[in-house]
Order: C-alpha cells, then sequence, then structure tokens
C-alpha cells in the first residue's frame, strides 16, 4: 500500500525544492502517492486566505505532508496569517524539531550532531500583541500541559541517541513565572527518563556555547521564540540555511520543511539549493518507519555535497536541477 505524501510547493524556490525533493523521493523505489496543495502568501494574493480549507482537508488524507517555503510579509496585512503557522496552530502540531549535523561543506563545523526540540503553539508566537501610543505589549503564554508535551518528545528522542544528554535552554532567571513553568515541567517529566542526563542551561550561555563548543551538545529543549533563535544560530554552524531541515510533529500528522524562507531574490532563477528540503523529505521517510531508505537518501546527499557539483551558495556552480540529479544518480547507485 501507498504512502500518500502531502506537497505544497508554497512560494518563491518552494516552486523549485520541492520538485528536486519529489524525484529523490520517487528514486527511494517506496511506493508514494503524492497529493498536491496549495498555500502561501501567493495563495493568499489570489484567494485571500493563505491555506485554503482544501488544503487542510488533503494534508488530513495524507500520512505526511512536505512543505516548501512561505512568504510572510513584515508589515501587517489585513486578514492575512502566515501559512506554516497557521497549519501548526490548526494541526496542533506541537515539536518543531531542527536537527544540525555537520555536512563535507565549506564552512560547516566538524563534530557537530544536534537537535533543536522547539515547543511550537506557544510563547511569543501566539502573537497577542497591543499597543498603547508609545508603549508595545506582547504576551507570552507558557502552559504546564505544552511544556509536558515538549518534554517528552525531546525525552524520547534523547533516550533514542547514543550520548541520552538533554539540555533545557530557558531565561528563569530573568522570567520566573513564564520561563520557570517551563524548566520545572521539563525538569518533573525528566524524572520518567532515567538513562537520559538532563541539564539546564540559561539561553544565552547556550548560544555562546553552541558557536565554542556545539560538539558538546546532544539535544536542546526549548520554548517557541528561544528554539526559533537558537535553530537558525546552529544552522549557521553547519553550514546555513540552504542544509537545514525541519519538522513540525503532532499527534496524528506532521508537516516537513525547510528552515529558509522563499528567497524571492533567487525564486526563479534555478540556483536554489533544495538540500534542505531533501533532507526534510529524509525526515518524512524516517517519521513514517522507512529508517533506511531515510538513511540511503542522507548519505546520498552527503555524498554530492563532498563531490559536488554544489550549489551557489555553497562555492559551486551547478543549478537546482543538476544538484538533483546528481542526488537521485546517487541514491540509486547504493
Amino acid at each position: 500500500m501507498a504512502y500518500r505524501i502531502c506537497l505544497i510547493e508554497g512560494d518563491g524556490i518552494g516552486h523549485e525544492v520541492i520538485p528536486a525533493a519529489r524525484k529523490v523521493l520517487e528514486a527511494t523505489g517506496l511506493p508514494l502517492e503524492f497529493v498536491e496543495a496549495e498555500a502561501g502568501w501567493e495563495t493568499f494574493e489570489r484567494r485571500g486566505v493563505s491555506v485554503p480549507e482544501e488544503t487542510v482537508e488533503k494534508i488530513l488524507s495524507c500520512q505526511a505532508t512536505l512543505f516548501g517555503a512561505a512568504t510572510s510579509p513584515t508589515r501587517k496585512v489585513p486578514g492575512f496569517f502566515g501559512a506554516i503557522r497557521y497549519l501548526r496552530r490548526r494541526l496542533d502540531l506541537y515539536a518543531n524539531v531542527r536537527p544540525a549535523k555537520s555536512r563535507p561543506v565549506p564552512g560547516s563545523r566538524s563534530g557537530v550532531d544536534l537537535i533543536i526540540v522547539r515547543e511550537n503553539t506557544e510563547g511569543l508566537y501566539v502573537e497577542q500583541e497591543r499597543r498603547y501610543l508609545d508603549v508595545a505589549i506582547a504576551d507570552a503564554v507558557i502552559s504546564k500541559k505544552a511544556s509536558e508535551r515538549i518534554a517528552r518528545v525531546a525525552l524520547k528522542i534523547a533516550e533514542s541517541r547514543p550520548r541520552k544528554t538533554l539540555h533545557i535552554a530557558h531565561k528563569a532567571n530573568v522570567l520566573p513565572v513564564t520561563q520557570g513553568l517551563f524548566l520545572d515541567t521539563v525538569r518533573e517529566v525528566a524524572k520518567d527518563y532515567p538513562l537520559v542526563n538532563v541539564q539546564d542551561i540559561i539561553v544565552d550561555n547556550c548560544a555562546m556555547q553552541l558557536v565554542m563548543r556545539p560538539e558538546r551538545f546532544d539535544v536542546i529543549v526549548t520554548t517557541n521564540l528561544l528554539g526559533d533563535i537558537l535553530s537558525d544560530l546552529t544552522a549557521g554552524l553547519v553550514g546555513g540555511l540552504g542544509l537545514a531541515p525541519s519538522a513540525n510533529i503532532g499527534d496524528t500528522t506532521a508537516v516537513f520543511e525547510p528552515v529558509h524562507g522563499s528567497a524571492p531574490d533567487i525564486a526563479g532563477k534555478g540556483i536554489a539549493n533544495p538540500t534542505a528540503t531533501i533532507l526534510s523529505a529524509a525526515m518524512m521517510l524516517e517519521y513514517l518507519g522507512e529508517k533506511e531508505a531515510a538513511k540511503r537518501v542522507e548519505k546520498a546527499v552527503d555524498l554530492v555535497l563532498e563531490k559536488g557539483p554544489r550549489t551557489p551558495d555553497l562555492g559551486g556552480t551547478a543549478t537546482t536541477e543538476t544538484f538533483t540529479k546528481a542526488v537521485v544518480e546517487t541514491l540509486k547507485a547504493l
């Protein structure tokens, strides 16, 4: 029986990297059925909503979704809500999982193999803001329920890894009520995972330590905004956002996406790096239980990154198509 996969290109280079990832998925030889849907800024401009209801229905009819990239304007646009943020809330995709692993490319630090597990539904990202003349206020929401469930995701991941180490990144020294609740809750849940070595670390120190000694980290769990910032930092350690995959996981479905944005400056030029999307597809295969296929895809990507061709962002001259073809051929040869 085929796996039903929803594909959403989104905006900008999403129209290039999703077709690239599809070719790689097809090259695995797995039985796959693809369902196409739309979402993003371009969809909003055409239809007045960033995520049409039929897109939600298609996602729910599939076992997993691969999302390309979405544009969000920096100005406030009446009626617009960012597509990926909407899907996270609508589908309760509460766990944002972002691995950072050393790759054979210029600028990648050696010895890095860590995962940021970010709470995906609360914190400052509830977008409850208001302004009183020259004063602007934003609410940060931290609940015990959300903290418990993201703690379990992070602890299960840590328990499955060789080092079995979890760092709780927080700012409870300044925000003891909100960040303190998160920290205390994760510590409490950790009692159910005695094999995991759990440590807490203040987030600014965590950022410094990630730059100076990233190899010391295994799994890091943190709140929404802090996780968003730290995961971009860790992507920078291993070659940039063009190599950074991610997953948004809930209890019943999951949406996988590259961390990078829609890159309007290069959209349509055929030079976008599809690595992050292909690696997100590999994460999707692992989520579906196809661990060997996921490992083969990741190995094929690393072999091509090492030997070339590489896309311009990595110092090469390859097009998206050329790079993808190389990954497909390498994958078939494994």
